[in-house]
């Protein structure tokens, strides 16, 4: 895992549907492709771009600067994280790079520093990225006893969220069953443990994603987390008391899958973010709708207390879908297919919540293998 500088999020003046859009998609064969939506609802691989390491695991983009971070999952005792700036074309150049021990799967900005985890401890660097740079912090993570899932028998520290104000970090430990807390030193970066949220045994979290009733406030604010393990969402009241520390109340766990059903062997919970006042996470494995045909399940926000309702589930159509991204409008949400390898685009009413049909998915690279380590890895929107 890997945090990356904050910088405040900047989105285009103009709709994807005027002049098209640019998306961009990792790959676990080391390329980072870029892609262009068209207004005509075409989808298209515009080129290509190394120096990422050999499994860049996720993407991060700067709206303001246009730079990508690059985070590289490699489990070979190295690993590369990379940045790039990008154009309007999508097009990317490279403008460092570092080598880290490996095993880094995902990346956030916060404070004025960059860092990456191995399994089982988060290590903080100094941006921009240079060969060479040391390392400014390391935290190891230690459990006093295995979870009840295989899985679960070191920490696993899956991705690092910023807080809404800037001060906090959040990191879901899928092999601890904690959503381990962090304040920032605004003067040197530097993270300080605060006392965590404590996930059922089994839960396995991995992502998260803020909501609040306003954006100009933190006052009713709720961390949402999705359970890989436990093929689950939890909902978790926020609060900042006086000592400094941020503190998660648990308040709620639903399944990603309608009351009455059974998640299917093989089946892991994926990624989650919320757009208005609805929630999104992405089922891997499913195939609920067919066959390679995996689902995202959509929960209601009440606007009034942050509980989450079940409303649907709906066809990925992507096979494995690992990551997914909400563009700026909230009318589109591209997936991306780590198995089938493909990024598809479907649409979104931003009033209702609702995903729509399948406005078009393009193929990128070559198709991963069943439950293993390949294909296609991230996927985001550039805006």
């Amino acid at each position: 895992m890997t945090p990356l500088r904050y910088l405040v999020p900047a989105a285009l003046r103009l709709s994807a549907h005027v002049l098209g859009a640019n998306l961009l998609a990792s790959h676990y064969t080391g390329k980072i492709y870029s892609l262009l939506y068209g207004s005509n609802g075409s989808l298209a691989v515009t080129g290509s771009a190394t120096g990422c390491g050999l499994l860049p695991a996720w993407l991060h983009l700067d709206p303001e600067s246009k730079t990508v971070y690059s985070v590289d999952e490699s489990w070979y005792g190295s690993g590369l994280l990379a940045s790039y700036t990008v154009d309007t074309n999508g097009v990317l150049t490279q403008t460092g790079s570092l080598a880290t021990k490996g095993a880094s799967v995902h990346g956030t900005p916060y404070g004025g520093e960059n860092g990456a985890c191995d399994p089982s401890t988060l290590t903080t660097y100094e941006l921009p990225l240079t060969e060479g740079a040391s390392v400014l912090q390391m935290l190891q993570f230690n459990m006093s006893a295995p979870g009840p899932n295989p899985r679960q028998n070191a920490p696993h520290p899956h991705s690092t969220v910023l807080d809404p104000t800037g001060k906090f970090i959040v990191v879901p430990d899928l092999g601890a069953d904690l959503i381990r807390v962090f304040s920032i030193d605004s003067a040197t970066g530097n993270l300080t443990a605060c006392a965590p949220g404590v996930a059922d045994p089994g839960d396995g979290p991995r992502h998260a994603a803020w909501w609040a009733p306003s954006v100009d406030s933190t006052a009713g604010q709720m961390l949402y987390t999705v359970n890989e393990l436990g093929n689950s969402v939890s909902a978790w009241a926020v609060s900042y008391p006086d000592d400094g520390c941020l503190a998660l109340t648990k308040q709620q766990t639903l399944s990603t899958y309608a009351a009455g059903t059974t998640p299917p062997d093989g089946s892991k919970a994926a990624e989650v973010h919320v757009a208005g006042d609805f929630l999104y996470a992405a089922n891997r494995a499913d195939q609920t709708f067919g066959a390679e045909q995996d689902s995202l399940a959509t929960y209601a926000i009440d606007a009034a207390s942050g509980a989450i309702s079940w409303v649907e589930a709906t066809n990925a159509h992507a096979w494995f879908p690992r990551t997914f991204s909400i563009n700026a409008a909230g009318d589109l949400v591209a997936v991306g297919g780590q198995t089938s390898s493909n990024v598809a685009i479907i649409s979104r009413n931003p009033a209702t919540g609702r995903l729509g049909g399948l406005v078009a998915s393009v193929l990128v690279a070559t198709p991963g293998t069943e439950q293993q380590e390949d294909g296609l890895s991230a996927v985001i929107w550039v805006e």
